[in-house]
């Protein structure tokens, strides 16, 4: 203790002397300039004595006194008119560059992390937030409710507005820390003045600013007409979408022009066959404003007509035959009812559950891109013999296999399978249901294979597996050998991906 205080009572000894030696330097200054000062002001003393003694002189004395005197007083009157004028000018002058300072040097590393160890506060972890609210339409309504959030430490990252005809629809994509509860934002935003607010919980994919995804929903949209419902999906959010056909093909000859129907919560556009797409979303209203956006992508598929990717893979069975995978549309139609007159009936009332004389009414149905995706496989003549349909169910993902009794147990529908719900893991669904009978070993065996969690319901007969899927990763088949010697029903054959073996791969045109 009494060293430290030596080493204070030192430090201010040696602070005081600094301070002395510095004044009695600024002294011996000002002493050693005080005579040259005096001096100059004593020579421009008498130099202004002899000056107005001459000018006296000759105003008196001399022939031109009077006008020496006048144009004295003219040159003095200018002198002060123009040192005013050069005054005010410097004045309004533009300010010039800052002086000089020097750059203080930076303090050391260890300085500056204790420095912001104690003043900066720590990142708290935060969560993404969508929120709607209405607003009145009058100035400062949005202010105050940015007012509001920001008092909750709440970042605005994106704004979109959507007019009504009383007041506007302000959808916000938020920050907020993880701590605040939905109801405290909710309270905050109805004191600032909104009303019906909506929050849900937001990822990453919602940091995309909107233009950008409305054109990558169009971009998917025209390169294949089975994007529609899932472009429409992403477009709107969680919403139940309904393809209704038309009654009549008269009707969807006249290619109508793009119609609809807003009504609060539901939404009603006409297809390009006619036929009629209905968008529910019981939980929130949709705006003039979405519903603007969707008929510009319904009527951007209506105009392009019947499409799909045409990429196609070759690949070769056990016994070295070469079967193709592609894309089918309706175009195959004819094609799907020849496989069907040569399926089993057995095999026809696995896959439909109900009578075999109805199966040829359902191909148009399943063959349509807008209600989903479907596979074909085909030999190397050319001759259709297994369909794998990947069927949008709402808000639900159906998935239906049929082999055509001749190929079955060559790991032909555990290939379709496998590419099915690859395609619906792309989709971004959560999961997939097959609808079989609790006989059919095949499937059963097959949804296995994917190596999925599995849920089973079982009612009269009838089974249903759903696969909960994992969005970020293809479904792997680690239990595919395990089920390999598992006995086909004819409507899928047993999974057995390692007898099929990629031959080349065609990429075809889109």
């Amino acid at each position: 203790m009494s060293s430290d205080m030596t080493e204070v009572t030192t430090e201010t000894n040696t602070r005081g002397r600094r301070r002395f030696r510095g004044r009695a330097e600024r002294s011996r200054r000002v002493a050693r300039h005080h005579w040259r000062r005096d001096v100059v002001e004593l020579a421009a003393l008498f130099t202004a004595v002899a000056v107005a003694d001459t000018i006296a002189k000759t105003v008196v004395k001399g022939p031109r006194g009077p006008f020496m005197l006048i144009a004295s007083a003219v040159a003095l009157v200018a002198t002060a008119v123009f040192h005013t004028w050069w005054a005010r000018r410097q004045i309004h002058a533009p300010p010039g560059p800052p002086p000089r300072t020097a750059v203080p040097l930076a303090p050391p590393t260890s300085a500056l992390t204790e420095e912001n160890t104690e003043t900066r506060p720590l990142e708290m972890p935060t969560t993404l937030w969508r929120m709607r609210t209405t607003v009145r339409d009058e100035p400062g309504s949005l202010a105050a409710l940015c007012a509001a959030l920001a008092a909750l430490r709440v970042d605005i990252l994106s704004l979109q507005t959507h007019p009504l005809a009383q007041g506007t629809v302000d959808e916000f994509l938020l920050r907020a820390p993880q701590d605040l509860a939905t109801a405290e934002l909710t309270r905050a935003v109805a004191a600032a003045g909104g009303s019906g607010t909506w929050t849900e919980r937001a990822d990453a994919h919602d940091l995309v600013d909107a233009p950008t995804r409305i054109l990558g929903l169009a971009t998917r949209t025209a390169l294949d007409a089975a994007e529609l419902p899932l472009a429409l999906r992403q477009l709107l959010g969680r919403c139940t979408i309904r393809s209704v056909p038309a009654k009549s093909r008269a009707r969807a000859a006249q290619n109508a022009p793009v119609e609809g129907r807003l009504d609060n919560c539901v939404m009603r556009l006409q297809d390009g066959e006619g036929g009629e797409i209905v968008v529910e979303r019981p939980y929130l209203p949709f705006t003039p404003t979405e519903f603007a956006r969707a008929r510009a992508l319904v009527e951007l598929d209506a105009r392009l007509g019947p499409r799909i990717p045409r990429a196609q893979d070759v690949l070769t069975l056990p016994e070295g035959n070469a079967i193709t995978v592609r894309r089918a549309d309706l175009a195959d139609v004819e094609a799907a009812k020849a496989m069907h007159d040569r399926c089993s009936p057995d095999t026809l009332r696995l896959r439909y559950h109900g009578p075999v004389g109805d199966a040829d009414k359902y191909l148009n149905h399943l063959l349509s891109p807008r209600y989903g995706r479907t596979l074909a496989v085909q030999t190397a003549s050319g001759r259709l013999v297994a369909l794998g349909h990947l069927l949008w169910d709402g808000d639900e993902t159906e998935v239906a296999l049929l082999v055509e009794d001749d190929w079955q147990r060559r790991g032909i529908g555990a290939e379709l399978l496998d590419r099915l719900v690859a395609m619906a893991v792309e989709a971004g669904c959560e999961s997939v249901y097959a609808v079989t009978r609790a006989a059919n070993t095949g499937m059963v065996a097959a949804m296995r294979g994917l190596g999925l969690p599995l849920d089973y319901q079982i009612e009269e007969g009838t089974l249903v597996i759903t696969a909960r899927l994992d969005a970020g990763a293809t479904p792997p088949r680690a239990e595919a050998a395990e089920h390999s010697g598992a006995e086909s029903s004819g409507a899928v054959s047993s999974p057995l991906p390692s007898a099929v073996r990629p031959a080349h791969r065609d990429p075809g045109h889109r």
